[in-house]
């Protein structure tokens, strides 16, 4: 049996690399802790926690181990959350049913529009001059 549990989550540009593994709670992305991380804001402390709140798992049975690149802040949290679902996954087959439930599974695809020729930003156009 492994001693770890991984997902791969992505949102955008951000891609997390998330290892479960079975601990004494300690929860580090990018070598901080979540609270330092999350610059203590709760809701995006819970955007990160939720699949493993949805599936009653208690936080203090693993160590949680993420690394994260690219993207912004909220492009982050959600590829973080994105890879937690899929670790979970890997940990127990079980939670498929109450992971997709929650639409935790499914990768959001959504990029930014590139720039078009002409145009200011991707559709946002030259303002008109009459005269």
């Amino acid at each position: 049996m492994k001693n770890y549990f991984y997902g791969t989550g992505k949102r955008k540009n951000a891609i997390s690399r998330v290892f479960i593994k079975n601990g004494n709670g300690n929860f580090v992305i990018n070598n901080k802790k979540i609270d330092i991380f999350c610059r203590n804001n709760f809701i995006k402390e819970n955007i990160i926690i939720y699949p493993i709140k949805i599936v009653n798992l208690d936080l203090k049975k693993f160590d949680i181990l993420i690394t994260v690149k690219g993207g912004g802040e909220f492009g982050q949290i959600y590829s973080i959350r994105h890879g937690i679902s899929k670790a979970l996954l890997n940990y127990d087959i079980n939670y498929k049913s109450i992971l997709k439930k929650n639409k935790l599974i499914t990768r959001d695809s959504r990029k930014v529009e590139r720039k078009k020729f002409g145009f200011k930003k991707s559709r946002k156009r030259i303002q008109f001059s009459k005269r």
